[in-house]
């Protein structure tokens, strides 16, 4: 197989990069027969030390959460929603050793385009491996045992890039930095960050990136739909474009739930815990009214959160710089219109994933990151549509 060439460097001094891991992999090919007032979240953070730390039995369970094999699909979509690309997965998650020294070791498989009526063959590579040292320090894990949630960040989009390198070109792929028809992360992203939510009714999850240019500002997003098992594939399509116009009317009405936020890292604590109510209306000139009001667990702090924001293609743009690409499949993505200025500001961000998966009950989960582009909490909260 041809080596990767990844794009030349690009310029990163307008934005502040927190230091991360570098990710590393090999590849081989194998054939088979078959709060911040512009986010949307409404967080409320205060802290609370009062709980204890469970660090091996998180990281236990976080293994014990994503352990098996995932079959499913990958899906790049622009800033405006539209689907780019679409590749086949499949994931083999195993774990090895005990207590603090337990690993966990990830082998994906990238299905290549056909060449004339040969079998499917498939793409390995190895993902650099989990263990206590990199969740807590490197990727400051975001994670919610009970709920089934957590989030992640990286370095590199290097994963990433080789999934849409092996997926869409195969073995045709010579390393072009800029290959034909295929749009590639940054080699010096400022951010990545994985968002994962399981399904509440089936063994499925979503594992939503964000991908951030060095400049801060939003360059694509990418979704893996999975569901555990090596049976045929049944869940529903993200590679629709005919509910386009109307992806924005699940989300309307009137929401209450119950949110978490916990500190990053293994040994994460909860910090606060707050029941929300959210209404979104779009009145009668298109434009979307939203408001937000957190009430902490004891009662005594509320939160009210009020904005306005308009909406083009499936692109919603907040006033204060907050934008959600709305995507199939009852799922949207929310981020800062410009990371940068938030960081020049002295501003925390957040970047957030949501999954309406029946109508009526949806997940999101809100990571939040400091003025130096530092991951410092994750928020989870469970909804139903009143």
């Amino acid at each position: 197989m041809a080596s990767v060439v990844f794009p030349p460097r690009l310029n990163t001094q307008c934005f502040t990069r927190p230091k991360f891991l570098t990710q590393t992999s090999t590849s081989r090919i194998l054939k088979t027969r078959s709060t911040n007032s512009f986010s949307t979240s409404g967080i409320q953070q205060q802290q609370d030390d009062s709980k204890p730390s469970i660090s091996i039995d998180n990281l236990h369970r976080f293994f014990q959460l994503n352990e098996g094999r995932w079959t499913g699909s990958f899906h790049q979509f622009d800033l405006r929603g539209k689907l780019m690309q679409k590749v086949n997965t499949k994931l083999s998650v195993t774990t090895y050793g005990e207590d603090e020294l337990m690993s966990l070791i990830q082998t994906l498989y990238i299905e290549q385009p056909p060449l004339y009526d040969e079998e499917p063959q498939w793409a390995e590579y190895k993902i650099k491996e989990t263990n206590m040292f990199t969740v807590d320090k490197y990727q400051q894990i975001g994670f919610f045992p009970n709920e089934r949630a957590f989030a992640l960040r990286y370095q590199t989009a290097g994963m990433l890039e080789t999934v849409l390198r092996q997926g869409v070109l195969g073995e045709d792929d010579t390393g072009e930095e800029s290959p034909r028809n295929l749009k590639l992360p940054s080699r010096r992203p400022s951010i990545v960050c994985e968002n994962c939510l399981y399904s509440q009714e089936k063994d499925r999850r979503a594992r939503a990136f964000h991908i951030m240019d060095p400049r801060g500002v939003l360059e694509m997003l990418l979704v893996f739909l999975e569901d555990r098992g090596d049976r045929i594939l049944s869940h529903p399509s993200l590679d629709s474009n005919i509910d386009s116009a109307t992806r924005i009317l699940p989300f309307l009405g009137k929401w209450k739930g119950h949110s978490i936020t916990k500190r990053s890292g293994v040994y994460g604590s909860t910090m606060t815990e707050a029941d929300t109510v959210a209404l979104l209306e779009m009145d009668d000139k298109g434009h979307l009214i939203q408001d937000i009001t957190s009430t902490s667990g004891g009662g005594d702090v509320t939160i009210n959160v009020h904005w306005t924001g308009t909406m083009a293609d499936d692109l919603v743009t907040f006033e204060g710089g907050y934008q959600i690409t709305l995507l199939p499949g009852g799922m949207y993505m929310g981020c800062p219109s410009d990371i940068a200025k938030s960081v020049a500001e002295s501003k925390s961000f957040h970047l957030e994933f949501c999954w309406l998966e029946s109508p009526g009950k949806r997940q999101r989960l809100v990571r939040t990151y400091d003025v130096e582009g530092l991951a410092v909490s994750s928020t989870y909260f469970s909804e139903i549509k009143l």
